[in-house]
């Protein structure tokens, strides 16, 4: 099993830190692909709230700073950010529908397939022009603010916040909402 608190990770360099919770994505897609139809929930709630906590982030933290320290920062960012909302969107009727629904395996796939997209295209247009106009010093200090930020953040996806702003102004009482829907449902023995 995949562990997911992505907050309590070891990496303290902020690009590490993602390219290292891009793994642990795929690995949690690998669990939901195999896990037993009857299992198949808890895997998938692990990977939606995974998906939700390091977007959080990466909107809130990386993103911003990119915009302002590699070359062509608003348009690699925004570009990003029009492949997140895509992908939050999927995912969020996914998440409401539940690993039951008769089209979950064919949209987990187009799921898969666009966050892995969107992971290279982090990786190969933002990490790698981070990685080379930042210091070791800023770098870890995003990587302090990217886990409090997945510490705070909503734990299911909401498209139309793919910005600091707006997860900044909303994120904390949809998170705090999340939370309290995720303990309920676990008390009563659904899925969050």
């Amino acid at each position: 099993m995949t562990r997911t608190a992505p907050e309590t990770m070891s990496e303290t360099d902020v690009i590490d830190l993602l390219l290292a919770q891009h793994a642990m994505i795929r690995d949690l897609f690998d669990e939901v692909e195999q896990a037993p139809a009857d299992q198949r929930g808890e895997a998938f709630t692990r990977l939606v709230r995974m998906l939700a906590v390091h977007e959080t982030a990466e909107e809130e933290i990386v993103h911003p700073y990119a915009r302002r320290k590699i070359d062509g920062g608003d348009g690699v960012v925004d570009d990003r950010l029009e492949e997140e909302n895509e992908a939050k969107e999927l995912l969020t009727r996914m998440d409401e529908a539940g690993p039951e629904a008769p089209d979950f395996m064919e949209n987990l796939l187009m799921l898969r397939a666009a966050v892995e997209a969107h992971a290279r295209s982090e990786e190969r247009y933002e990490f790698t022009q981070l990685r080379g106009h930042t210091t070791e010093a800023e770098r870890r200090a995003m990587a302090v603010g990217v886990k409090a930020a997945e510490a705070m953040a909503p734990t299911h996806p909401h498209a139309g916040t793919e910005s600091a702003t707006k997860n900044v102004l909303v994120g904390t009482p949809i998170a705090m909402m999340d939370r309290i829907r995720d303990v309920v449902r676990q008390a009563m023995g659904k899925r969050p």
